[in-house]
This record gives C-alpha cells, structure tokens and sequence, in this order.
C-alpha cells in the first residue's frame, strides 16, 4: 500500500506543495532599508504653510475626551437598560411560575 501512495499524483502534489510553502516561507517579506532621496526628505519635511490647518489646539483634544465619555456613557446606559430588561423579565416569569404552581 505504501509503495502505491509514493507513486500517486496525490502524493506528488502534496509534495510539490510542502516544497513550495517552505520555499515561500524562506524569502524575506520586507525589503533591504534603502536610504531616502532628497525629494522623499522634502515631501515629508515640516512645511510651515500648512501649520494653519493642523489642529494643535487644547480645544480639540478636549472636545475629542468629550466625546469619548459621552461615548462610554451611552454605552453603559445601553448594557443597564438591557440589564434591567432581562431582570424585570426574570422577575415576570418567576411570578407567573409561582402564580401558576399555586392554583
């Protein structure tokens, strides 16, 4: 049995396939570093004609932790209201249990 699997087209591709993922696997996924140009250091150099339209205010910041805490709290009011629905609905059907058991 053993000599028929080695000499299956089954076993072949399987073969074939282990060897191309270990070959994939030993070609490096970044690049060697290579230094920027003058033209990449330009583009990202710090450009003071647009300073006015970055936001560096405290004002921003504050508005965006304004934001994240009404954030927080409109999500905890969401999970209590759910809280309390599952509650109340626990409370109706242990009423209706002993209600029922009763008569």
């Amino acid at each position: 049995m053993a000599f028929f699997l080695g000499q299956s087209s089954l076993a072949n591709h399987f073969r074939s396939y282990q060897q191309k993922a270990e070959a994939s696997m030993a070609v490096p996924t970044r690049a060697f570093h290579v230094e920027l140009g003058d033209r990449e250091k330009a583009l990202l150099a710090k450009d003071p004609s647009l300073s006015r339209f970055k936001s560096y205010k405290k004002s921003v910041s504050t508005l965006k932790r304004i934001g994240d805490v009404l954030t927080v709290v409109v999500v905890a009011g969401c999970c209590y209201e759910i809280y309390v629905k599952a509650v109340m609905r626990e409370e109706a059907r242990n009423k209706a249990k002993a209600g029922g058991g009763s008569k």
